[in-house]
């Protein structure tokens, strides 16, 4: 889960006249569409909680701007079959808009399984897990995390029609199989390796395409506060993973994180490690935040950490 806690926005003209109007929009709204969408070509789809873009070659990137996680999932497309990496906040229908995008079977994996990622799983009938008792519990659903994530100051704009707030949940889905680091998926003149990246959570793993130079990083990186904070959270195994895939710069023409914006690139990576190695040396000030938090920034890279759980 990550409700984001810097300036993240929606510019008022895209809102309805009825939204825009209020004094009550959230003030992560108000600057977005971000600029670097401008770059991406638009992917047309019947359903205005999504918007899609394409990212790369036969991969497309179905963002959530209207709820604060501003989450990404990635349908990756081959020629046989299709992978979709996350599923989103299951607030509206992933399952309709991947239908609308390819006629090939799909497959599923998760990025990790805090709520905003596997709120469509349920949807899907191939759904592959990381072999963790956090995986297993999550896969179970939750009602609370769902409900927090469409309270007002969560939500910009309209909800989709006939969307049910009260009764709003990740829904239990069914784990069809288990993946491993270093499993491979043909897809069919493509094939995406797993990367397990333990840390933001146990079962954090990332994808790489190599044959297209494309590196899917999940939450482990993504342009806005990290999240570090929370119990599942492992200091020391986010150190190693994240050495991981600077390792792998060199061979990435792109970095796809799950939140904000989909595109980065690769030199982010290399700038990752010392700044996080910068905030664990306490070589960086804390700027205060919500209760037992803190905000570490290095340049364009932050962390949101336990305030009394930085090293």
């Amino acid at each position: 889960m990550h409700q984001l806690t810097v300036s993240l926005a929606i510019c008022l003209t895209m809102l309805p006249s009825s939204v825009s109007a209020q004094s009550s929009v959230p003030s992560w709204c108000h600057a977005l569409p971000r600029p670097e969408y401008k770059s991406l070509a638009r992917v047309a789809t019947s359903d205005p909680w999504f918007e899609v873009y394409k990212a790369a070659s036969n991969v497309f990137a179905i963002y959530e701007p209207h709820q604060a996680e501003e989450v990404i999932s990635y349908l990756i497309v081959g020629n046989k079959r299709a992978l979709l990496f996350d599923t989103g906040m299951g607030i509206s229908d992933i399952e309709k808009v991947t239908t609308e995008l390819t006629n090939l079977p799909i497959i599923v994996l998760n990025s990790h399984t805090h709520d905003d990622h596997v709120g469509g799983n349920w949807e899907f009938s191939a759904i592959y897990g990381v072999d963790t008792d956090f995986t297993r519990k999550n896969a179970l659903g939750s009602r609370e995390d769902a409900q927090a994530e469409i309270t007002p100051d969560q939500i910009c704009g309209s909800l989709p029609h006939g969307f049910d707030a009260k009764a709003y949940a990740i829904r239990s889905w069914r784990i069809t199989a288990y993946t491993h680091d270093g499993d491979r998926f043909d897809l069919g003149g493509r094939t995406i390796e797993v990367i397990a990246t333990p840390g933001h959570t146990p079962d954090a793993i990332s994808l790489i395409d190599r044959a297209n130079g494309l590196l899917f990083t999940g939450d482990t990186y993504y342009p806005a506060p990290i999240w570090l904070f929370r119990p599942e959270t492992n200091l020391d195994a986010y150190a190693t993973s994240i050495r991981r895939l600077a390792a792998l710069a060199p061979q990435v023409r792109l970095v796809l994180g799950a939140h904000n914006i989909p595109v980065a690139s690769p030199t982010v990576l290399l700038r990752l490690v010392p700044a996080f190695d910068s905030v664990r040396a306490g070589k960086v000030s804390p700027i205060p935040e919500s209760p037992g938090k803190v905000l570490y920034r290095v340049d364009d890279i932050s962390f949101l950490m336990r305030a009394t759980d930085t090293r």
